[in-house]
């Protein structure tokens, strides 16, 4: 049995979706070198909705090391590294 994972819950003064996805991509383009942080679970939701996620990226895994790198439901194929 794995030891279980923690989630750090990050409230912000944002009132937009839009400035929610691109705080998560500033700081995931910041502290992406940070391994213990996993970007690809990323999500999103309302302070009184917290039940409610908005996934942030694919999070589709490639055929190396990592993740897609693209937003959720995105068109085309899946990016592995940063576009």
């Amino acid at each position: 049995m794995s030891a279980p994972r923690w989630i750090i819950h990050l409230p912000t003064t944002l009132t937009s979706l839009d400035e929610a996805v691109d705080l998560a991509v500033a700081l995931r383009d910041s502290l992406g070198h940070v391994t213990v942080v996993d970007f690809g679970e990323t999500t999103l939701s309302e302070e009184d909705k917290q039940f409610l996620r908005t996934r942030v990226w694919c999070d589709a895994r490639g055929d190396g090391p990592g993740r897609c790198q693209r937003r959720d439901q995105h068109d085309g194929l899946c990016v592995t590294v940063p576009e």
